[in-house]
């Protein structure tokens, strides 16, 4: 006897049964479960072994419904083809056409790429493709993007007078194709058609604002009475006496310096070229930190993870750059120095007092293409840095007491023999 549509609206599981069936024809029948949902399902043979196939659930599929989908079914399985490996089939090529949109082949590429990464840099990156790329094609299908898909994205950017990330978008962009042809999810990479210099125009030369080294003296001593925050002051104080960069001090941590042996190693994933820097510190740098202890409530509460400048309404997040930009505007030197002008000052005079290029360079963290060569001379320079440093720092002292400019050839600051 066949269902009907009054039949299924009423059939219930009955008590103490985990389910009953209530059959149609052909093969078709209605599932009640002791929940009270209600499923299709077609029982079949193929291969000489019986099968079932999920046609959905009832009132979301009528009976109606349900019998033209067994009637379809039951015209593949003469045709020679198993229903449900079809349907499973069809399953997977939608779900892979789905892991293949543009935004999930991007995700997983980030997974794997961002590894190892700086936190700082990665995040830039998720967001850079959040806010420029999904929005426009993240639900496109990877191998139906083309060259002028990308060209129109990076002009856009470009037109509203961001060049630079522009070019960071459209190298970003080129790596997850890549990523993609790699995974077999597209055959080819059209970014690789296109170069920067080809669409986007030429990258004028950015150099960070700086004094001049005759100009020390006087930026030393306001350093020294700035009338702002103890923080903010040892921040500038330290950016002088170390020149590291400027992520690297408003990132720092306790767990980083060992004050006893006046060093400070920063870490891999903090550092620009993804190697431990080696900072030997100087008697006043030793001095600054011990000072910032005393400013944090002891040495006992500045240690671990802790940060040396924490923000004023976030204390887990460092300090601001622009909060070193904006001590530095209220000395006077605003458009004139930043945080990053004190590496620039210190390779000039450096350089001009008579130290080895190679030791100045390996104290700035300049990337050494070489890494053997790179290793070595990390070794090598050791002792040279720390006199290095020292003597900086003795020659700051010095310009910040004088009334008059000392020259930076003078013996406070002599060359490494």
């Amino acid at each position: 006897m066949s269902l009907t549509d009054a039949g299924c609206k009423n059939a219930k599981c009955a008590e103490g049964r985990a389910f009953q069936r209530h059959a149609d024809s052909g093969g078709l029948y209605l599932e009640i479960v002791r929940t009270g949902a209600k499923l299709w399902r077609w029982k079949y043979r193929y291969a000489g072994k019986e099968k079932r196939l999920a046609l959905g659930s009832y009132p979301e599929i009528s009976l109606a419904r349900a019998r033209a989908d067994r009637d379809a079914a039951r015209e593949r399985l003469k045709a020679g083809t198993d229903p449900s490996g079809a349907r499973r089939e069809a399953r997977n090529a939608i779900m892979l056409e789905s892991e293949a949109a543009f935004e999930n082949v991007a995700r997983r590429w980030f997974v794997d790429w961002s590894a190892g990464k700086a936190e700082r840099h990665t995040g830039y990156t998720l967001r850079r493709l959040e806010d420029e790329v999904f929005p426009l094609i993240g639900a496109r299908h990877v191998r139906g993007l083309d060259a002028p898909a990308f060209v129109r994205m990076a002009k856009g950017i470009e037109a509203r007078g961001a060049a630079d990330v522009a070019r960071r978008v459209l190298h970003c962009r080129g790596q997850i194709m890549r990523y993609a042809v790699a995974h077999g999810l597209a055959t080819r990479n059209p970014v690789a058609d296109v170069k920067p210099g080809d669409i986007l125009k030429a990258r004028q030369q950015v150099n960070f604002a700086r004094i001049g080294v005759e100009e020390l003296p006087e930026l030393m001593r306001k350093i020294a009475s700035y009338p702002g925050s103890t923080s903010t002051r040892i921040a500038l104080q330290l950016m002088a006496l170390t020149f590291v960069r400027t992520n690297e001090l408003i990132g720092a941590r306790w767990q980083e310096f060992d004050l006893d042996a006046a060093e400070w190693r920063v870490p891999v994933e903090r550092t620009k070229s993804r190697r431990e820097h080696f900072v030997p510190l100087s008697r006043q740098a030793v001095e600054a930190l011990r000072c910032l202890q005393v400013a944090h409530g002891g040495a006992e509460r500045c240690t671990g993870a802790a940060l040396l400048f924490p923000g004023q309404r976030d204390r887990s997040k460092p300090m601001s750059n622009n909060t070193l930009l904006q001590a530095l505007g209220r000395m006077g030197y605003r458009g004139r120095m930043t945080g990053h002008g004190f590496r620039g000052v210190a390779s000039t005079a450096l350089n001009e007092a008579g130290y080895r290029p190679d030791v100045i360079e390996a104290q700035l963290a300049h990337v050494e293409e070489n890494r053997v060569r790179a290793a070595y001379n990390h070794a090598r320079y050791v002792e040279e840095r720390r006199e290095l440093m020292q003597q900086w720092a003795d020659y700051l002292d010095a310009v910040r007491q004088e009334d008059n400019v000392i020259p930076i050839r003078r013996q406070v600051l002599r060359a490494a023999a």
